[in-house]
Protein backbone atom coordinates (compact mmCIF):
# COMPACT_ATOMS: atom_id res chain seq x y z
CA UNK A 1 0.00 0.00 0.00
CA UNK A 2 2.73 2.45 0.92
CA UNK A 3 4.63 1.81 -2.30
CA UNK A 4 1.71 2.32 -4.68
CA UNK A 5 0.29 5.29 -2.75
CA UNK A 6 3.66 7.02 -2.97
CA UNK A 7 4.30 5.89 -6.54
CA UNK A 8 0.97 7.11 -7.93
CA UNK A 9 1.12 10.42 -6.02
CA UNK A 10 4.72 11.11 -7.06
CA UNK A 11 4.04 10.13 -10.68
CA UNK A 12 1.03 12.45 -10.87
CA UNK A 13 2.96 15.30 -9.26
CA UNK A 14 5.95 14.92 -11.59
CA UNK A 15 3.75 14.81 -14.68
CA UNK A 16 1.99 17.97 -13.47
CA UNK A 17 5.17 20.01 -12.99
CA UNK A 18 7.05 18.63 -16.01
CA UNK A 19 7.24 21.49 -18.56
CA UNK A 20 7.04 21.03 -22.30
CA UNK A 21 10.15 21.26 -24.42
CA UNK A 22 10.41 24.60 -26.29
CA UNK A 23 11.39 22.74 -29.47
CA UNK A 24 8.43 20.36 -29.47
CA UNK A 25 5.18 19.53 -27.73
CA UNK A 26 6.81 16.65 -25.84
CA UNK A 27 7.61 16.87 -22.11
CA UNK A 28 11.01 18.34 -21.28
CA UNK A 29 11.93 15.39 -19.02
CA UNK A 30 11.30 11.99 -20.67
CA UNK A 31 8.41 10.06 -19.16
CA UNK A 32 10.51 6.95 -18.34
CA UNK A 33 12.73 9.08 -16.11
CA UNK A 34 9.67 10.37 -14.25
CA UNK A 35 8.47 6.81 -13.73
CA UNK A 36 11.91 5.74 -12.52
CA UNK A 37 11.99 8.60 -10.00
CA UNK A 38 8.42 7.87 -8.85
CA UNK A 39 9.06 4.14 -8.40
CA UNK A 40 12.35 4.83 -6.59
CA UNK A 41 10.55 7.20 -4.22
CA UNK A 42 7.91 4.57 -3.59
CA UNK A 43 10.60 1.97 -2.88
CA UNK A 44 12.35 4.29 -0.41
CA UNK A 45 9.10 4.74 1.52
CA UNK A 46 8.28 1.04 1.34
CA UNK A 47 11.71 0.06 2.69
CA UNK A 48 11.27 2.59 5.48
CA UNK A 49 8.33 0.48 6.68
CA UNK A 50 9.69 -2.95 5.79
CA UNK A 51 13.05 -2.55 7.53
CA UNK A 52 11.74 -2.34 11.14
CA UNK A 53 9.38 -5.23 10.45
CA UNK A 54 12.26 -7.35 9.13
CA UNK A 55 14.52 -6.45 12.07
CA UNK A 56 11.79 -7.29 14.57
CA UNK A 57 11.04 -10.58 12.81
CA UNK A 58 14.66 -11.66 12.89
CA UNK A 59 15.07 -10.73 16.56
CA UNK A 60 11.80 -12.47 17.46
CA UNK A 61 13.11 -15.65 15.80
CA UNK A 62 16.27 -15.41 17.89
CA UNK A 63 14.17 -14.97 21.05
CA UNK A 64 12.15 -18.09 20.23
CA UNK A 65 15.26 -20.11 19.35
CA UNK A 66 17.14 -19.10 22.51
CA UNK A 67 14.09 -19.73 24.65
CA UNK A 68 13.59 -23.22 23.25
CA UNK A 69 17.23 -24.07 24.04
CA UNK A 70 17.06 -22.87 27.63
CA UNK A 71 13.68 -24.26 28.53
CA UNK A 72 12.13 -27.69 28.37
CA UNK A 73 8.56 -26.38 28.26
CA UNK A 74 6.75 -24.42 25.60
CA UNK A 75 7.81 -20.84 24.98
CA UNK A 76 5.64 -18.38 26.88
CA UNK A 77 5.38 -14.66 26.29
CA UNK A 78 5.13 -12.60 23.17
CA UNK A 79 8.31 -12.94 21.11
CA UNK A 80 7.58 -9.80 19.10
CA UNK A 81 7.07 -7.76 22.27
CA UNK A 82 10.34 -9.05 23.72
CA UNK A 83 12.14 -8.25 20.48
CA UNK A 84 10.68 -4.75 20.45
CA UNK A 85 11.81 -4.17 24.03
CA UNK A 86 15.41 -4.58 22.85
CA UNK A 87 15.05 -1.36 20.86
CA UNK A 88 13.15 0.69 23.42
CA UNK A 89 16.22 2.70 24.42
CA UNK A 90 17.49 3.10 20.87
CA UNK A 91 14.60 2.90 18.37
CA UNK A 92 16.80 4.09 15.50
CA UNK A 93 18.42 0.64 15.46
CA UNK A 94 15.20 -0.69 13.94
CA UNK A 95 16.31 0.92 10.66
CA UNK A 96 19.91 -0.34 10.72
CA UNK A 97 19.35 -2.49 7.63
CA UNK A 98 17.58 0.22 5.63
CA UNK A 99 20.48 1.07 3.32
CA UNK A 100 21.14 -2.58 2.49
CA UNK A 101 17.47 -3.21 1.72
CA UNK A 102 17.28 -0.15 -0.53
CA UNK A 103 20.48 -1.15 -2.32
CA UNK A 104 18.98 -4.57 -3.01
CA UNK A 105 15.51 -3.45 -4.18
CA UNK A 106 15.97 -0.02 -5.75
CA UNK A 107 17.80 -0.98 -8.98
CA UNK A 108 15.15 -3.58 -9.82
CA UNK A 109 12.20 -1.29 -9.08
CA UNK A 110 13.68 1.72 -10.89
CA UNK A 111 14.17 -0.45 -13.96
CA UNK A 112 10.92 -2.41 -13.89
CA UNK A 113 8.32 0.34 -13.63
CA UNK A 114 9.45 2.57 -16.54
CA UNK A 115 9.42 -0.53 -18.78
CA UNK A 116 6.07 -1.61 -17.36
CA UNK A 117 4.44 1.79 -17.97
CA UNK A 118 5.92 1.99 -21.49
CA UNK A 119 4.72 -1.47 -22.51
CA UNK A 120 1.25 -0.92 -21.10
CA UNK A 121 0.90 2.44 -22.86
CA UNK A 122 2.11 1.00 -26.18
CA UNK A 123 -0.34 -1.92 -25.99
CA UNK A 124 -3.27 0.36 -25.20
CA UNK A 125 -2.26 2.74 -28.01
CA UNK A 126 -2.14 -0.15 -30.48
CA UNK A 127 -5.54 -1.42 -29.39
CA UNK A 128 -7.05 2.08 -29.56
CA UNK A 129 -5.63 2.62 -33.04
CA UNK A 130 -7.13 -0.64 -34.27
CA UNK A 131 -10.45 -0.12 -32.49
CA UNK A 132 -10.18 -3.28 -30.42
CA UNK A 133 -9.85 -1.80 -26.96
CA UNK A 134 -12.78 -2.76 -24.73
CA UNK A 135 -11.68 -1.04 -21.47
CA UNK A 136 -13.03 -4.03 -19.57
CA UNK A 137 -11.60 -5.26 -16.29
CA UNK A 138 -10.46 -8.45 -18.02
CA UNK A 139 -8.54 -6.47 -20.63
CA UNK A 140 -7.02 -4.30 -17.90
CA UNK A 141 -5.88 -7.35 -15.97
CA UNK A 142 -4.41 -9.16 -18.98
CA UNK A 143 -2.60 -6.13 -20.43
CA UNK A 144 -1.22 -5.14 -17.02
CA UNK A 145 -0.16 -8.69 -16.18
CA UNK A 146 1.65 -9.11 -19.51
CA UNK A 147 3.37 -5.71 -19.26
CA UNK A 148 4.38 -6.20 -15.63
CA UNK A 149 5.54 -9.76 -16.18
CA UNK A 150 7.65 -8.86 -19.20
CA UNK A 151 9.19 -5.80 -17.53
CA UNK A 152 9.77 -7.70 -14.30
CA UNK A 153 11.52 -10.59 -15.99
CA UNK A 154 13.86 -8.28 -17.93
CA UNK A 155 14.66 -6.24 -14.81
CA UNK A 156 15.22 -9.42 -12.80
CA UNK A 157 17.70 -10.84 -15.31
CA UNK A 158 19.58 -7.54 -15.67
CA UNK A 159 19.90 -7.13 -11.87
CA UNK A 160 20.87 -10.77 -11.27
CA UNK A 161 24.56 -9.86 -10.66
CA UNK A 162 23.49 -7.68 -7.71
CA UNK A 163 21.50 -10.58 -6.26
CA UNK A 164 24.35 -13.07 -6.83
CA UNK A 165 26.88 -10.82 -5.05
CA UNK A 166 24.47 -10.11 -2.19
CA UNK A 167 23.72 -13.80 -1.69
CA UNK A 168 27.38 -14.78 -1.62
CA UNK A 169 28.15 -12.09 0.93
CA UNK A 170 25.28 -13.41 3.06
CA UNK A 171 26.68 -16.94 2.82
CA UNK A 172 30.14 -15.80 3.79
CA UNK A 173 28.99 -13.75 6.77
CA UNK A 174 26.02 -15.76 8.02
CA UNK A 175 25.98 -18.40 10.72
CA UNK A 176 23.41 -20.63 12.35
CA UNK A 177 19.83 -19.89 11.34
CA UNK A 178 20.85 -17.01 9.09
CA UNK A 179 23.14 -19.33 7.16
CA UNK A 180 20.38 -21.88 6.75
CA UNK A 181 18.13 -19.14 5.40
CA UNK A 182 20.80 -18.00 2.94
CA UNK A 183 21.43 -21.57 1.77
CA UNK A 184 17.71 -22.10 1.14
CA UNK A 185 17.60 -18.86 -0.85
CA UNK A 186 20.47 -20.03 -3.05
CA UNK A 187 18.93 -23.46 -3.56
CA UNK A 188 15.59 -21.87 -4.50
CA UNK A 189 17.42 -20.06 -7.31
CA UNK A 190 18.67 -23.39 -8.69
CA UNK A 191 22.28 -22.87 -7.57
CA UNK A 192 24.68 -25.08 -5.60
CA UNK A 193 24.88 -23.64 -2.07
CA UNK A 194 28.08 -25.50 -1.17
CA UNK A 195 29.85 -24.20 -4.26
CA UNK A 196 28.59 -20.68 -3.56
CA UNK A 197 30.04 -20.78 -0.02
CA UNK A 198 33.44 -21.92 -1.31
CA UNK A 199 33.50 -19.15 -3.90
CA UNK A 200 32.66 -16.36 -1.47
CA UNK A 201 35.31 -17.64 0.92
CA UNK A 202 37.81 -17.37 -1.93
CA UNK A 203 36.68 -13.79 -2.54
CA UNK A 204 37.16 -12.99 1.14
CA UNK A 205 40.84 -13.96 1.15
CA UNK A 206 43.00 -11.14 2.41
CA UNK A 207 40.22 -9.05 3.86
CA UNK A 208 36.53 -8.39 4.20
CA UNK A 209 34.31 -9.70 1.38
CA UNK A 210 32.84 -6.44 0.15
CA UNK A 211 30.44 -6.31 -2.78
CA UNK A 212 33.02 -5.00 -5.24
CA UNK A 213 35.63 -7.60 -4.19
CA UNK A 214 33.14 -10.45 -4.45
CA UNK A 215 31.91 -9.25 -7.83
CA UNK A 216 35.45 -9.04 -9.22
CA UNK A 217 36.28 -12.51 -7.92
CA UNK A 218 33.17 -13.98 -9.54
CA UNK A 219 34.06 -12.30 -12.83
CA UNK A 220 37.67 -13.51 -12.63
CA UNK A 221 36.88 -17.13 -11.75
CA UNK A 222 33.60 -17.75 -13.56
CA UNK A 223 33.33 -14.94 -16.08
CA UNK A 224 30.14 -13.09 -16.97
CA UNK A 225 28.18 -16.36 -16.79
CA UNK A 226 28.88 -16.55 -13.07
CA UNK A 227 27.38 -13.12 -12.45
CA UNK A 228 24.15 -14.18 -14.15
CA UNK A 229 23.93 -17.63 -12.55
CA UNK A 230 20.29 -18.37 -11.75
CA UNK A 231 19.09 -15.44 -13.85
CA UNK A 232 16.71 -17.49 -16.01
CA UNK A 233 14.88 -18.94 -13.00
CA UNK A 234 14.85 -15.56 -11.29
CA UNK A 235 13.39 -13.95 -14.42
CA UNK A 236 10.69 -16.60 -14.83
CA UNK A 237 9.67 -16.45 -11.17
CA UNK A 238 9.57 -12.64 -11.22
CA UNK A 239 7.51 -12.60 -14.41
CA UNK A 240 4.89 -14.81 -12.77
CA UNK A 241 4.87 -12.90 -9.49
CA UNK A 242 4.86 -9.40 -10.98
CA UNK A 243 2.23 -10.32 -13.56
CA UNK A 244 -0.19 -11.71 -11.00
CA UNK A 245 0.50 -9.02 -8.42
CA UNK A 246 0.16 -5.97 -10.66
CA UNK A 247 -2.57 -7.52 -12.80
CA UNK A 248 -4.78 -8.12 -9.77
CA UNK A 249 -3.85 -4.74 -8.27
CA UNK A 250 -4.72 -2.74 -11.39
CA UNK A 251 -7.96 -4.66 -12.01
CA UNK A 252 -9.00 -4.12 -8.41
CA UNK A 253 -8.13 -0.43 -8.57
CA UNK A 254 -10.20 0.05 -11.74
CA UNK A 255 -13.10 -1.89 -10.24
CA UNK A 256 -13.18 0.25 -7.10
CA UNK A 257 -12.77 3.43 -9.13
CA UNK A 258 -15.71 2.55 -11.34
CA UNK A 259 -17.77 1.55 -8.37
CA UNK A 260 -16.99 4.87 -6.70
CA UNK A 261 -18.31 6.88 -9.64
CA UNK A 262 -21.33 4.61 -9.91
CA UNK A 263 -20.28 3.11 -13.26
CA UNK A 264 -22.93 5.27 -14.95
CA UNK A 265 -22.02 4.41 -18.50
CA UNK A 266 -18.48 5.68 -17.95
CA UNK A 267 -15.47 3.51 -18.63
CA UNK A 268 -12.47 4.57 -16.56
CA UNK A 269 -9.40 4.08 -18.76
Amino acid sequence: GAFFTTYEATKTFLHTINPQSPASSKPLIPTPILHAVASSTGELVSCLILTPAEVLKQNAQVVVRDSSKSSTHAFDGNATRQAFNKFRNNPSQLWRGYTALVARNLPFTAMQFPMFEFLRTEIYTYRDKNGIRSKSLLETGIVTAFSAGTAGSVAAVVTTPIDVVKTRIMLGAASGGDKEKAVKEVQAQGRDAKAEIERVQQAARGGRAGGWAVGKEILRVEGVKGLFRGGALRGAWTALGSGLYLGVYESGRKFLERRRVGDEGVNVS
